[in-house]
Order: structure tokens, then C-alpha cells, then sequence
């Protein structure tokens, strides 16, 4: 019975073997179902560690759903979007003229009404008082706005379509009146 019962276990062995070999060698996918996460939900706490899930919109170079570390602040939270955006379409852009706004918004359910702290600043002055140390909290919206002072070449854009337009109107009129 002894070699009946050798002879039985080597055959499993040797039978699921080449099993429990390729099983072995497939990469492991560390993130299970449950941990997998939306199209622009962006995951920088490490899974296990205390988060907050907060939306960071606006002209940000990525902007969605974090979840972020507890105690993140609001110029890490900036970064982790990869900082303020440019505007499209500019090839010289002179970053000194531009004025950042950040707006932090929370829903207080226990009093049924909206907090907004809002952070203005020039994007080459230092941080406004209570920014840098400003920590996000859970269920918080930040929007994020570059903006800047119109140019000569802003105003050009938007007077020469309507000088164009009027002086046509002005040639399509006195050809149709001779």
C-alpha cells in the first residue's frame, strides 16, 4: 500500500506540476477589483493610508477627483494637478501678469449652507496669508483660475471682425445700389 500510495502522490505532483509552475510565473496584479478606481479619479494616498477625497476643477493641467493624504495642503493639492495652467493658444506668455484665483468650497450639512475661502495672488508674488498652510478636508471643492489682463492684440481680435463686417456691409450695399 505504502508504494501504491508513493506512486499516487507523485503522479498528482508530476500531473499538476507544469499547473503550479505557470501559475507561479504570472504577474501578480497587486491592486485587486475593489481597489480600482474611476477614469479622472487620481489616487496619491497610498492604499491603507487615512485620505481625503476632494475636486480640484478649473485651469489645472490635470484636474478630478483626488484622494490625497490627511493633511495635504492646498499648494501640494496644486501640484499634484501639475500646477495652474497656461492659457491655449499663447506662445509668449508673460507669467507675471497673470493672476491665479483659488477657490475652496464646503457644504456644512449640519447648518444647510456653503463656505467659500477664496486665495488671490499674482502668480510671481508669494502665497496670500493662510494659503501655504491651508489644509483640504474631505468633500472639499477647489477651483483653480488663471487669468490675466487683456493685450493690444486681445483688442485687435475682437474690433477687426466687426470693422471687417462693416465696411463689407458697407461694399455689399453701395454695389447693390448702382
Amino acid at each position: 500500500m505504502t508504494v501504491k500510495r508513493l506512486f499516487s502522490t507523485v503522479f498528482v505532483f508530476l500531473a499538476f506540476s507544469p499547473l503550479i509552475l505557470q501559475a507561479q510565473n504570472q504577474p501578480q496584479n497587486i491592486m485587486s477589483n475593489q481597489f480600482r478606481l474611476g477614469d479622472r479619479i487620481i489616487r496619491i494616498a497610498e492604499p491603507g493610508q487615512l485620505a481625503d477625497s476632494v475636486n480640484v476643477w478649473g485651469d489645472l493641467a490635470s484636474s478630478g477627483r483626488f484622494l490625497v493624504p490627511r493633511g495635504t495642503t492646498l499648494p501640494l493639492l496644486i501640484s499634484y494637478g501639475f500646477g495652474p495652467q497656461t492659457l491655449r493658444g499663447e506662445t509668449d506668455l508673460d507669467w507675471s501678469k497673470m493672476r491665479v484665483e483659488v477657490n475652496v468650497q464646503e457644504y456644512d450639512e449640519q447648518n444647510r449652507r456653503e463656505t467659500i475661502r477664496k486665495f488671490k495672488y499674482r502668480f510671481e508674488d508669494p502665497f496670500p496669508e493662510g494659503m501655504s498652510d491651508f489644509v483640504v478636508e474631505n468633500n472639499q471643492t477647489i477651483t483653480v483660475r488663471v487669468k490675466r489682463r487683456p493685450s493690444f492684440r486681445d483688442y485687435v481680435g475682437v474690433i477687426a471682425p466687426v470693422i471687417s463686417a462693416v465696411a463689407t456691409s458697407i461694399i455689399i450695399a453701395d454695389r447693390i445700389a448702382q
